[in-house]
């Protein structure tokens, strides 16, 4: 009888001990799962957040079209950048050398008025202390009392040919300014206008209608008729 007690002890140690390890690797095999879970959540985070970035393309700019307002009013602004815009560069040289053009016309004639104005000024005083246009005069040539009526003309004629010229340089200098603003609002309008490949002329035989006339062999006349595809 005591026998059997300690045998059945035994084998209830026995079980006792396997249904621990058992729960031992219940356990394990739980945290082991934990730990996966984990991972695939942690790149599935990571896969979100890099499906989130956005990648930056590059603009073709074969297929980008302007606004013209956008042109217009950059053009109004500074000079050249409704062409910059436009991403005309071509064009850039030409309205600068006008600018530049013009700026030195400008300068060179509101100089050379003012140096004849004083002249003209001077030689029309009966100061002789003020002779500055005895600089405009050539070697060893004097104004004298025979002589003067003419350069006191002559003086007079070049000054304002010269406050012409500024005058006229202003107004083509403005006149490149505007031309600037109309080329960039115009190139960025026509940079949509559709030109079909297909430019083909027709010419067809055709009836026309004669206006009036009661006979009927008058009332018609046959003729040509030109149809332009584009």
């Amino acid at each position: 009888m005591g026998r059997l007690f300690v045998i059945i002890a035994t084998l209830a140690m026995a079980l006792t001990c396997h249904a621990q390890e058992e729960a031992e690797q219940v356990t394990d095999t739980l945290r082991t799962d934990e730990v996966v879970n984990d991972t695939l959540r942690t790149n599935e985070v990571s896969i979100m957040i890099d499906t989130t970035k956005q990648v930056k393309v590059p603009r073709d700019w074969s297929t980008w079209k302007p606004n013209p307002q956008r042109a217009l009013w950059l053009a109004l602004v500074v000079p050249g950048a409704g062409q910059i815009y436009n991403r005309k560069f071509w064009k850039l040289p030409i309205f600068y050398g006008g600018f530049l053009g013009c700026i030195y016309a400008l300068s060179w004639n509101n100089m050379m008025y003012k140096d004849y104005s004083q002249a003209y000024l001077d030689i029309m005083d009966n100061d002789p202390n003020t002779a500055s246009y005895n600089k405009f005069l050539h070697l060893g040539v004097q104004i004298t009392d025979a002589n003067k009526s003419r350069y006191q003309e002559l003086f007079r004629s070049r000054k304002d040919k010269y406050r012409r010229w500024r005058d006229m340089s202003i107004f083509v200098m403005i006149g490149v300014y505007a031309l600037s603003v109309i080329d960039a609002y115009v190139d960025a309008e026509l940079s949509e206008f559709d030109i079909s490949k297909d430019l083909s002329l027709e010419v067809r035989p055709t009836v026309i209608q004669n206006r009036g006339g009661g006979n009927p062999l008058q009332a018609q006349s046959v003729g040509l008729s030109c149809f332009l595809n584009f």
